[in-house]
């Protein structure tokens, strides 16, 4: 076995889970091929196409077990596609002469594209069990820290407070979004392809054509597409954006681990394995290796999607070399995407929350994070500019002089003859500057279903 992260005995499942990496199999993509084979056959036979117990016997053998792998290989290589070099297997296989009636009217891009859909149904299934697990995670560490104050982040610097639990809520929203769309991709994605050398069913006749075109959609619990899409593969490139559109989203929430993990913050953890994220020679390290995969995966995935676009623009009724891009491509996305998911599910479901940290941090600055609270506060009696200048001295004076913001305001004269040192020090807690965070969490929650 090469040393490839996607299939290495060495990086095992870090890029990859054994699950998905099975779908993609020699095996199991060869067994596509030959279902569909099969399920072309039984249609044929039931509409009187190709004789009727030619569909069964077909059938029968439409197995992986007595293939000549070493003959498929080396006649794949010489034909240059894998299904004309599989038929001839397949036929010599099926008893009285009835594999002469194998791959009826059809052609090669027909049994993989349609092959191609079947493994995307089952892989999708894989990814979507992560999602709709890392969107239940979610839901409920947005429930446990809903009101958990933390610092609220921009430009990497302190802006205002906001929780942990609001913060979870913007991933989720992401994640939903998500799964709406691939139920609409879904819609758009699950055709049959059966449409003859040239797209115009010719070989079979307009009648035979269709019916066996919408019977095959039928068996295979497929739609059945008005006309053909063998050049024209929107389909798959709007599958593999989506598939990079959500590794991109679980990249996000891998970088805000990785940084709230530095030393300096470590407002969270990563679950923790005995082991998990050692360094070779600081015994102290803790690496944040999970978001470094999803990271990583995510970069992957979004340079794989660009091959995908470039697979679109193809020429005339049959690809002349861009098809290939799809072969290479989607399986490895797959494969990543899995590592990529599963990780992330994992991740969410044993982070470690300090609390006690996310408090130390937003009192970090002397409670500098609070100025524009206090700015809000004493705006109303004194202007809104006024108020800004001001505090924005007060700001400096606690920096430089290294004091607490409350000291710095208390020991103003206009500040100390408005405002009693209550009412600041309420607009210095926190707690009571989330704004709406909590209750917009709460709606979020009310309408993720």
């Amino acid at each position: 076995m090469s040393s490839l992260v996607i299939n290495s005995k060495i990086w095992g499942e870090m890029f990859g889970t054994r699950e998905m990496s099975e779908i993609f199999s020699d095996k199991n993509t060869i067994q596509y091929y030959l279902d569909v084979e099969a399920a072309l056959a039984r249609v044929q036979s039931r509409l009187g196409i190709i004789p009727k117990t030619c569909g069964l016997e077909i059938s029968k053998v439409a197995k992986t077990d007595w293939i000549d792998w070493e003959l498929l290989e080396k006649r794949t290589s010489i034909v240059g596609y894998p299904i004309l070099p599989l038929v001839e297997q397949l036929s010599l296989k099926v008893k009285k002469n009835f594999g002469q009636y194998c791959h009826w009217g059809a052609t090669t891009q027909d049994i993989m594209d349609t092959a191609d859909v079947l493994q995307i149904r089952d892989a999708l299934s894989i990814l979507l069990s992560d999602l709709v697990g890392i969107k239940k995670v979610l839901k409920k560490l947005v429930k446990k820290y809903i009101n958990t104050p933390m610092s609220g982040r921009t430009h990497l610097q302190h802006a205002l407070p906001t929780s942990f639990g609001y913060k979870c809520s913007t991933w989720l929203s992401g994640i939903e979004r998500h799964i709406d769309r691939i139920k609409e991709i879904k819609e758009r994605l699950f055709y049959v392809s059966f449409f003859g050398a040239a797209g115009t069913l010719a070989s079979l006749g307009e009648k035979n054509g269709l019916r066996t075109k919408n019977g095959l959609a039928k068996e295979l619990k497929l739609k059945s597409p008005d006309v053909s899409w063998h050049s024209i593969r929107d389909n798959f490139c709007e599958l593999s954006s989506w598939i990079s559109l959500v590794s991109a989203s679980l990249g996000k929430i891998a970088y805000d681990v990785m940084l709230m993990m530095q030393t300096e913050v470590q407002e969270v953890n990563e679950p923790f394995i005995h082991g998990r994220g050692s360094s070779s020679t600081m015994p102290q390290k803790r690496n944040p290796i999970s978001s470094e995969v999803i990271l990583a995966c995510s970069k992957l995935l979004r340079e794989h999607h660009s091959a995908m676009l470039d697979s679109m623009v193809l020429d005339h009724e049959r690809a002349t070399g861009q098809w290939h891009l799809e072969w290479y491509t989607l399986p490895k996305m797959f494969i990543i995407a899995s590592s990529s998911f599963r990780c992330s599910r994992e991740l969410l479901e044993g982070i470690q929350v300090d609390k006690k940290k996310m408090i130390n941090n937003l009192n970090h600055t002397n409670g500098l994070i609070l100025a524009e609270s206090v700015m809000m506060k004493i705006a109303p009696k004194l202007g809104r500019q006024i108020a800004h200048d001001l505090v924005y001295d007060c700001c400096r004076k606690s920096i430089t002089n290294n004091m607490s913001l409350l000291e710095t305001l208390i020991m103003d004269e206009k500040i100390s003859k408005n405002f009693r040192r209550e009412e600041i020090e309420f607009c210095l807690n926190p707690k009571n500057y989330l704004g709406a965070a909590p209750r917009m969490a709460e709606e979020l929650l009310k309408n993720v279903k």
